[in-house]
């Protein structure tokens, strides 16, 4: 009778465990199926969110729970992370700001916005009328809604660096940081102090992270470090799988986690970094930056790109390969990390960094890749807030250290552009070159061929000569084009030409680069036009040498400059001295320029090119 009783015992724990956990198991199995709880989703799909597949082998949320259960998953088993629910419920969001639309000021908050604005580079005030929860709208390619990824996955630790950050930009990051990765997969974020000096950053930050967020921790250096130390500082207190850096500035998008994860997951010795998207300095509006570009750089050490290669354009949604990272938000395997060195902490402030590190990454045998389905939000602040360090030329010695480390004798092209370099003392390098010679790393010809291999072409060591330069006088008003200096997103106009008039100051050097983009001499601001409309104005742009809103053509015939993607002409109002565009018009005599000089030939062939 004893031994029936404790049978049936058995029996009934072994009932109990099924019915708990039984469906569970099963809906893992064998996905959910059409009218589950999942399926009211399918009408999302008209508004472009997600749907929820069929046969989906990792429903949401779901799948954390069986992983708890079975830490012995399949390790080739791919699932789809996307959290429906939360999508669907993100996606009816409304207020300021909400699915990433701009947000305007009365006239009464117009007047109050220049204090906050003085101090972050960006509308502060802006930012406060919107809530730290908000949502973007899903920006992604097609194909990256469909997109699974390997169900086990390492946890990352998120390293946030800032210095006298605005409130609600650091708390949105994180905030989207929370809201947009799956549970398990966010070991922690780490907001790195560099010595801020806002009241509001110190004992109040630190009690609101301790009521309001559970994984975020703040660590503070002792004095000012600098961008590049204080990243080292985060990263020394993580413990996470991967370590993710990311701004102070930034705002999470979809499903953002995973894809940076998986390149790790099948291979540790892989960075990842995710596409940079665009929030507004002003208004907070959210927009891509593009649809993907290979990372690289210019000879005077300046961020370019380079196209994709046909190979990756078929394949929209894949991780590709780049040289070069834009920044400073990517993520890495941590051991990793620190087998390469880190950070060179030799490194002042901020500068140089992104290249020190990517070199490093492929020489020493591993590799960076994009990922088209990871979106990040940046603010570009429309200035920098905060006052020089009064350090010297740090990003010169920042420079110094990379090409004398990691660039051979590459490092002489940098010299010629930037003579002044070669008496900058990089300080003490032995310990990276120790690294280098540990690791048994490759050489810089190596990562020019093999890697770089079409930078060459865009952006040669030995510059070719410009095809047209000097004065561009134009012959209705006998004024020439003056950039006086001017900074990116500025408009420029004509001055009274400098030949002409020994009075004042200018800058009408203009040249007509063989990147077949118009910009000042010796400056890498490109004349850009982004609309078609009449009147549509010219800015100063940073010079991407990838043509589009840059591309300029002159005819020699009828002297007018032609912007072959807006189809427009450059044009020009004497008398308010505004430079602008209008439908071209042989017979405008606003619309015709004289250059200095020009080189016949290639102005012709440059004439004769079509738009790539």
């Amino acid at each position: 009778m004893r031994r029936n009783t404790v049978t049936l015992l058995k029996y009934f724990i072994i009932a109990a465990v099924f019915v708990a956990f039984g469906p569970l198991a099963l809906k893992f199995l064998y996905g959910t199926k059409s009218g589950s709880s999942d399926s009211h989703f399918v009408n999302d799909v008209d508004r472009g969110l997600p749907q929820a597949p069929k046969d989906n082998k990792g429903p949401g949320l779901d799948v954390q729970d069986v992983m708890r259960l079975d830490q012995n998953i399949d390790p080739n088993l791919k699932i789809d992370w996307h959290n429906y629910k939360q999508i669907a419920e993100n996606e009816r969001r409304q207020g300021p700001g909400e699915q990433g639309t701009s947000v305007m000021l009365s006239s009464g908050e117009e007047k109050q916005k220049d204090a906050l604005y003085k101090v972050n580079g960006f509308n502060a005030l802006v930012s406060d009328k919107i809530s730290l929860d908000r949502n973007l709208r899903d920006i992604r390619h097609p194909d990256c809604k469909q997109k699974k990824y390997l169900a086990k996955l390492p946890n990352a630790s998120i390293v946030v660096p800032f210095h006298n950050e605005h409130w609600t930009t650091l708390l949105r990051t994180a905030k989207s940081v929370l809201n947009q990765s799956p549970a398990h997969l966010l070991h922690e974020i780490i907001l790195a102090d560099d010595a801020s000096t806002k009241d509001f950053l110190k004992k109040p930050l630190d009690d609101y992270v301790a009521k309001h967020f559970k994984k975020v921790k703040v660590v503070r250096a002792k004095k000012r470090e600098g961008l590049i130390r204080t990243r080292l500082l985060g990263a020394e207190a993580a413990t996470g799988d991967v370590l993710i850096f990311l701004d102070s500035h930034v705002e999470a998008n979809i499903n953002w986690l995973p894809p940076l994860l998986e390149p790790i997951a099948k291979d540790k010795h892989t960075a990842v970094c995710p596409f940079i998207d665009v929030i507004d300095f002003e208004n907070f509006a959210y927009r891509a930056q593009d649809e993907g570009a290979r990372g690289a750089f210019d000879w005077e050490f300046f961020y370019k790109r380079l196209p994709l290669l046909p190979e990756d354009l078929k394949h929209p949604a894949e991780p590709f390969k780049s040289p070069v990272m834009a920044g400073g938000l990517f993520a890495i395997d941590r051991k990793w990390f620190w087998e390469l060195g880190g950070y060179d902490p030799g490194l002042d402030i901020w500068g140089g960094e992104q290249y020190e590190l990517s070199f490093k990454i492929w020489q020493c045998h591993g590799q960076m890749v994009d990922a088209p389905c990871s979106r990040v939000g940046h603010i570009y602040r429309k200035f920098a807030p905060f006052p020089n360090p009064g350090i010297g030329d740090f990003v010169g010695k920042n420079y110094k250290r990379v090409a004398e480390v990691w660039m051979d004798e590459y490092a002489e092209h940098i010299y010629k552009r930037r003579p002044h370099y070669r008496s900058i003392s990089p300080g003490d390098i032995s310990a990276q070159r120790a690294i280098r010679e540990k690791l048994k790393c490759k050489s810089f010809k190596w990562f020019m061929e093999e890697v770089a291999f079409d930078l060459p072409k865009r952006y040669p060591p030995v510059e070719p000569p410009a095809f047209g330069e000097g004065e561009f006088r134009n012959v209705a008003s006998n004024m020439c084009i003056d950039t006086r200096f001017k900074g990116e997103h500025q408009r420029f106009g004509l001055e009274k030409c400098l030949k002409d008039s020994h009075e004042g100051g200018g800058e009408q050097q203009i040249e007509i680069t063989w990147h077949k983009d118009i910009r000042p001499r010796k400056r890498s601001v490109c004349f850009d036009v982004s609309t078609s409309v009449p009147k549509a104005p010219i800015i100063l742009y940073n010079c991407h040498g990838m043509q589009g809103n840059q591309f300029w053509k002159y005819n020699v015939k009828t002297k007018q400059l032609f912007h072959p993607v807006s189809h427009q002409c450059m044009d020009c109002d004497a008398e308010r001295h505004e430079l602008f565009m209008n439908p071209c018009s042989d017979t405008a005599q606003t619309q015709k320029w004289q250059i200095e000089k020009i080189n016949a030939k290639k102005i012709q062939e440059l004439w004769d090119t079509k738009l790539v």
